[in-house]
């Protein structure tokens, strides 16, 4: 399994789809910075978001999540309360071949200032936009910007003779296609 270059991220994305949309240089002027960089590519987080809160003192369960749980909100800009959390979804939609699979990683900028996005890895031929967890471990509010770079994405390619035998599109994934954010599913 090797690491892959932004000469192969350019061509998966422009040839095959790979990233849509897909901005061939990092843009870095007066934004978090997104595009592709050297191994990598730093997508963007859309302006739609879920934001937790526990006004209704629920529990927080994955086999039963209470969608009560989010008050929804679409802006330039999303507060997250102190020690809380937003869900939120990619701009770029991905899709990733059979013998590719990534590892995402929060932005250092955010990171920095106490703002960790989680996301889990995008399988081989997984597709869909991504849903993105967005932890504020500070206790003060904390500014998301939409539209601007939220977590970088590492690209691994697998031998030729180790592609995998199931890709999540084969166990018909339940994250598979997602459009929005998507909350837990049993």
């Amino acid at each position: 399994m090797s690491i892959k270059s932004d000469r192969w991220i350019r061509q998966m994305a422009t040839r095959h789809g790979m990233i849509e949309p897909f901005e061939e240089k990092q843009v870095r002027k007066d934004v978090i910075s997104f595009g592709l960089s050297s191994y990598g590519y730093d997508m963007r987080v859309a302006d739609e978001f879920r934001i937790f809160h526990n006004a209704l003192s629920p529990v927080v369960d994955p086999k039963a999540f209470d969608e009560r749980s989010f008050v929804e909100y679409e802006g330039d800009v999303c507060l997250i309360p102190p020690n809380s959390f937003a869900l939120a979804r990619s701009v770029e939609y991905f899709r990733i071949p059979r013998d590719v699979l990534t590892i995402c990683v929060g932005k250092s900028t955010y990171a920095r200032c106490g703002i960790i996005t989680n996301v889990t890895p995008f399988e081989p031929e997984w597709e869909g936009f991504v849903t993105l967890e967005i932890s504020n471990t500070t206790p003060l509010p904390a500014k998301i910007y939409a539209n601007e770079g939220i977590a970088q994405v590492l690209f691994f390619e697998a031998d030729a003779d180790d592609i995998c035998e199931t890709s999540y599109a084969d166990k018909k994934g339940k994250y598979q296609a997602q459009r929005c954010v998507t909350l837990p599913k049993i």
